[in-house]
Formats: structure tokens, C-alpha cells, sequence
């Protein structure tokens, strides 16, 4: 049998030989402290990256009480919105010297409990979330462990709890109502389940831009739906089988917004010629999918970065939580998939 070759490994000791800095210089340049001279900080660094030195996280976390690492826990990693913000939460915490790791619920409070304790027992400094919002069980215990933590894309009202969230009740208002501009007043709303605050919200919007055309609302053109990828088609074929007149459609997201276009066009319908559709959060700010898709967004790098820097604060100043809301705004960006106005017009 072969044996496995002899592991050195290098310490810092070693990087202290190897430059003629003593062991505290060479970690302080390692960790990019400021009190070491910018020449001296990429002497070492590069040296102790030549030698192959890794730190030992775990020691040092044992020596100041802190991991440097965040736990960013979201509903679904599949959804490229929600990829996208990872992404971008990573990228802000790389800036700042701290290691991400993500950890998925699937829009499951029991999964979402797990993942929770999954990060506790790694010792995170902090935690990013969006909360699958079934209720508030989750959000308590999270509040009595202590570990510094954010709310992002949803928030519970008049819950202590800093939250970085949307303007989804004006999204859900600029959607509708440029839907009716195009002549639609039978849009269908696929909406999330009722108890996350962005679908609540976006539901309002829809009603109140409804009622200022006065245009009845109808509770069989407004369609809750499992948020997971894949999960909406069945709840399109009803509402064809049903009968359901429409000539607009809403969707809570733009990946269930694609979904329902490939339902629809399963049962004949096609986008643009047969109805227009928008959705929400924008992907196609940073993919260029074959799919024009008119959506409400904003942005998901500011998002990410408040949302880092809400958590950063806290962690530093140790500050309490407050039941602070930062609103982004949210726009209509206008593409191929609204362009069609319905046949009656």
C-alpha cells in the first residue's frame, strides 16, 4: 500500500525565519493590520503565500472568542435571485476579512431551524437571513441565542430585529398598473404564501392599484403558490382547467414567472401573443437569459451590502438590535414579455 507523503505544515515561526520578522509582525501583517507598513505587509504576505503557510482559524477563533465567518441562511439557492445576493454578501465580506458559508431552508421552517443551529454550533459571529416566516418560533430562538444577526428581502413587524427589505408594496402597484396601462383588468396574481411579508405586500399593491381603476378585485384571479423552484406548474394547469379568464399575469418571482410561461405554453398560450406577464427581482440585471422578461427590482447589490454592513455595525459596537427597516426602492423594468395588450382592447 502506498503511503501517504508526510504533511509539513508551515507555521508562523517559520515565515518569521524565512523574513527576519518576529512571529507577532508576521501575524499582525497576515491579519492586514494597519500599525505594519504597506511594504512590509506584502513582503510577508506574499512570502508566507510562497511557502504555503495556512492559517489555524480554528486556534485563533479559541484565542479572541471570534470565527471572522457569517452563516448566510436563504430560502432557495436554486432561484438565481437569491444566488445573486449570496454572491454579493460574499464579495462584501471578503472586503472585510470574514468567510461566508450558506446554508439553504428549501422554505422550510423545520429545514430553517436546522440550518440555524447548524451555524450556532459553528460559532458564526453573525447570520444574514431570510426567514421562511411560517411564524415567529425561529426568530426567537434566534433572538435568545445572542449571536448578532440580520433580516434580508423580509421582516416581521414590530419584531426587534434589523431587516434590509424591498419596497414590495410599491412593486406590486408599478406592476399592476403597468398592466392596465396596456389595457389588461384581468390579471392574474401567482402570489407567495401569505404569511411572507413581501407577498402580503405586493398583494396590497395589487389591490390598491386595482382600485384606483376601478377595477374589481377578484379572489379567483389571485393564485398562492409554493415559492420553490418547479413547484407553480400545477397550480397554472387549475387555473386553465378552471376556466379562468385572464389576459395579465403577476408572478411573485421572475423564476416562477418562467414557469408559468412554460405552463402556459404547455397549454397553448404563448408570451408575448397571448398575454403579458411581469415578475419580480430583475435576474436579468446580471443574466442575459433568451427570455425578455418585464420585472419589478432594485438592487441586489445595495441589498447585500446594507445588509453586510447592518451585521458588520453590530458586530464592532456590539450595539442592540433595533426594529430598524432600511426600504430599497423598487422600479418596472420593461421588456418583451408585456408588450402584447389583450385582443378585446
Amino acid at each position: 500500500m502506498r503511503r501517504r507523503p508526510e504533511v509539513v505544515r508551515i507555521t508562523l515561526k517559520d515565515v518569521a525565519e524565512q523574513t527576519g520578522y518576529t512571529a507577532n509582525t508576521i501575524s499582525r501583517a497576515l491579519k492586514d493590520k494597519d500599525d505594519i507598513a504597506p511594504e512590509t505587509r506584502k513582503r510577508i504576505q506574499e512570502t508566507a503565500r510562497e511557502m504555503g503557510y495556512i492559517s489555524d482559524s480554528i486556534a485563533g477563533s479559541l484565542r479572541t472568542g471570534t470565527t471572522s465567518t457569517i452563516a448566510v441562511i436563504l430560502g432557495d439557492i436554486s432561484n438565481p435571485h437569491f444566488a445573486i445576493i449570496a454572491r454579493e454578501i460574499e464579495a462584501n465580506a471578503r472586503k472585510h476579512h470574514y468567510s461566508t458559508i450558506i446554508l439553504n431552508t428549501d422554505e422550510d421552517a423545520e429545514i430553517e431551524f436546522e440550518a440555524i443551529r447548524s451555524a450556532l454550533s459553528r460559532k458564526v459571529d453573525g447570520i444574514i437571513l431570510c426567514p421562511t416566516q411560517n411564524n415567529q418560533d425561529n426568530l426567537q430562538f434566534l433572538i435568545r441565542q445572542g449571536t448578532p444577526f440580520v433580516l434580508i428581502g423580509r421582516h416581521f413587524p414590530g419584531a426587534e430585529v434589523e431587516s434590509v427589505v424591498c419596497d414590495d408594496l410599491k412593486g406590486g402597484r408599478l406592476a399592476t398598473e403597468h398592466l392596465i396601462e396596456k389595457g389588461h383588468r384581468r390579471i392574474l396574481f401567482l402570489n407567495g404564501p401569505a404569511q411572507i411579508s413581501s407577498a402580503a405586500e405586493r398583494l396590497q399593491g395589487y389591490r390598491c392599484a386595482l382600485e384606483k381603476a376601478g377595477i374589481p378585485f377578484e379572489d379567483q384571479l389571485v393564485r398562492e403558490i409554493p415559492i420553490v423552484a418547479g413547484d407553480c406548474r400545477h397550480v397554472i394547469y387549475k387555473v386553465i382547467d378552471d376556466k379562468i379568464d385572464f389576459t395579465g399575469v403577476i408572478a411573485f418571482s421572475d423564476l416562477i414567472a418562467w414557469e408559468a410561461m412554460y405552463a402556459l405554453q404547455k397549454r397553448g398560450l404563448e408570451n408575448p401573443r397571448d398575454y403579458a406577464i411581469v415578475g419580480f427581482d430583475n435576474i436579468q440585471s446580471k443574466f442575459f437569459f433568451p427570455f425578455p422578461l418585464t420585472s419589478i427590482g432594485s438592487s441586489k447589490s445595495t441589498m447585500a451590502r446594507r445588509a453586510f454592513n447592518l451585521l458588520l455595525r453590530r458586530l464592532n459596537s456590539g450595539s442592540e438590535p433595533s426594529t430598524w427597516k432600511n426600504v430599497l426602492d423598487t422600479t418596472l423594468v420593461v421588456r418583451e414579455s408585456s408588450s402584447t395588450a389583450p385582443v378585446s382592447a
